[in-house]
């Protein structure tokens, strides 16, 4: 069964007033390789450019409403995935969630520290494809500025960090057994970014889940499962050598062997952002 990583709408839920937006505070500087399923919590001042999105409107006050993560990677620009803003993730075109918010520099969901943004405009990459998952980014821009500090650079083409081997950490308050278990602070876990053969090797063209497609997409995990993204943690970013590399995307199931959490390539989003600017 094909698994896009955000948490989905399952039952209608009571509309509840938004938490007031909070002073940012400057964060220390980020740590981008600090250390979901297999994963630990982690201090979110340490990682100021982790984004949970959220809307108590379609998913209750509960969690202040997270569905699913995000990076900022401008000061009022934060990327996330493009399947978490349709129909199927939010129960209702997305121009009818009318408190869509980005919440930076809280740990715990249900703390009142950190800022609850509210979502300007969003651009979703008009090459998205749903069917293969290809091109999963979308753009958000913020009403309200952050400071530089919340700001993660991203890896262009040909940075070393795309390398096979190459370990990484990928964050969220998604799922972290598989099972619903939804955490309510930020996790993080240590994952491999692994060889394109092995990737195709998972996700064959044709395939039921979605389609390995190098150029857009780079997979990571460890080849005998174990630790990887999960349910809720979809546009998510992970993070090597101090640089944005991948969105959480899609994938088979959570932790499986032989079956590892694809991302969207950031080297594809920046181009994308390039585009959009």
């Amino acid at each position: 069964m094909r698994r896009s990583f955000a948490r989905v709408l399952t039952a209608p839920l009571a509309v509840l007033a938004a938490a007031a937006v909070l002073p940012l505070a400057s964060p220390q500087p980020a740590a981008a390789d600090e250390g979901i399923v297999g994963g630990h919590q982690v201090d979110a001042a340490k990682s100021p450019w982790v984004v949970a999105l959220a809307s108590r409107d379609r998913f209750g006050g509960t969690r202040a409403g997270q569905f699913c993560g995000g990076v900022v990677v401008g000061r009022s620009t934060v990327l996330t995935a493009a399947h978490c803003l349709g129909e199927d993730v939010l129960g209702v075109p997305r121009d009818q969630v009318r408190d869509l918010k980005a919440i930076v520099g809280r740990g715990d969901l249900d703390a009142s520290d950190g800022a609850e943004v509210s979502v300007r405009s969003e651009w979703i990459n008009p090459a998205y494809d749903g069917r293969t998952n290809a091109g999963d980014v979308a753009v958000l821009t913020l009403r309200t500025r952050l400071p530089e500090g919340y700001v993660l650079p991203m890896a262009d083409e040909g940075d070393p960090a795309y390398r096979a081997g190459t370990g990484a950490s990928v964050y969220g308050w998604g799922d972290t057994t598989g099972a619903g278990d939804y955490a309510r602070t930020l996790h993080a876990a240590r994952v491999r970014v692994l060889a394109d053969t092995e990737c195709k090797r998972a996700y064959p063209p044709g395939g039921t889940d979605g389609t390995y497609k190098p150029s857009s997409m780079l997979c990571a995990g460890e080849s005998a499962g174990g630790k990887d993204a999960c349910q809720g943690d979809s546009g998510g970013p992970l993070v090597a050598g101090g640089k944005l590399i991948g969105l959480v995307s899609w994938g088979s199931g959570c932790g499986r062997a032989g079956s590892p959490g694809v991302y969207a390539r950031a080297s594809e989003a920046l181009r994308v952002l390039r585009e959009h600017a």
